[in-house]
């Protein structure tokens, strides 16, 4: 090869060596490096009002760094965990939640998150999938709705007075309800397979936990048709007349009523 070939090629090197060590550079350039926190936590909630959640959660992240320990780096945290659900990271959003009740147990804005960890679970409601086959919030695993009862548990008790507490209250009864109901649903998913004692065994937890609930009335009525099944007919006339004096005017009690026939829960594995 010539001399100026190589020569050719050495500058060619040199022009991409620089190129890469250029490219290197701007990867890791900071646009926000000489921005005040106030600048950078007021493009987060400009971001947040535009929908862009993944640049805010960048923001809020580099202000939670550039304002430890303020009551502002607080804010960000709150508001980058709204910002993780409104991007569809509900987990992420749950951990971040949990990482800021753990770090600032006297912040003032302690209900704040326990509210809106009671409202992500809450309102976490599978999706795409979840639309395509309306499923009831009885069908669904209760896993994440037990959570968010807990998180609104714990907002009415450290904080009753708080300006969310009246909302989690209203929320909590609606759980209670669709958590009793989703016990009475396994209960005749249990009953239809023959499995009398395992069906039985629900029926009787929604009576005992969820006493005030209305799905206590067709649980009994579960637990009724299970003593049946079973042979235990002191028992059967036992809950039999518990219905008839709780729920007198009970469709249950009904000569023809049956329990229904239920699919099985997607989420359970038998």
């Amino acid at each position: 090869m010539s001399s100026p070939q190589l020569s050719a090629l050495s500058k060619l090197a040199i022009v991409l060596t620089v190129s890469v060590l250029a490219g290197c550079a701007n990867s890791t350039y900071d646009s926000t490096a000489n921005w005040t926190v106030d600048k950078l936590y007021s493009e987060a909630k400009d971001e947040m009002n535009n929908g862009g959640y993944t640049k805010a959660i960048g923001y809020y992240e580099k202000l939670e760094n550039r304002a430890a320990g303020t009551p502002l780096a607080q804010q960000a945290q709150i508001d980058k965990a709204w910002a993780q659900y409104k991007n569809a990271e509900p987990i992420q959003a749950i951990a971040t939640l949990d990482r800021f009740i753990k770090l600032h147990p006297a912040s003032s804005a302690l209900d704040y998150a326990l509210y809106l960890k009671g409202i992500i679970n809450f309102n976490d409601d599978l999706g795409l999938i979840s639309s395509l086959i309306s499923q009831d919030l009885a069908e669904r695993d209760p896993k994440q709705a037990k959570e968010s009862f807990e998180a609104f548990k714990e907002l009415v008790t450290r904080f009753p007075d708080s300006k969310y507490s009246d909302d989690a209250r209203q929320r909590m009864a609606y759980i209670k309800n669709s958590l009793a109901r989703s016990d009475v649903y396994v209960a005749k998913f249990y009953f239809n397979k023959g499995a009398y004692i395992a069906a039985s065994n629900r029926a009787q937890n929604t009576i005992k936990e969820y006493r005030d609930s209305p799905a206590v009335e067709e649980a009994l009525f579960v637990l009724m048709q299970c003593y049946e099944k079973l042979g235990l007919v002191q028992l059967k006339e036992d809950t039999q007349r518990i219905l008839e004096n709780t729920y007198p005017g009970s469709k249950f009690l009904h000569p023809q009523a049956k329990i229904e026939i239920v699919k099985k829960p997607w989420w359970k594995v038998w």
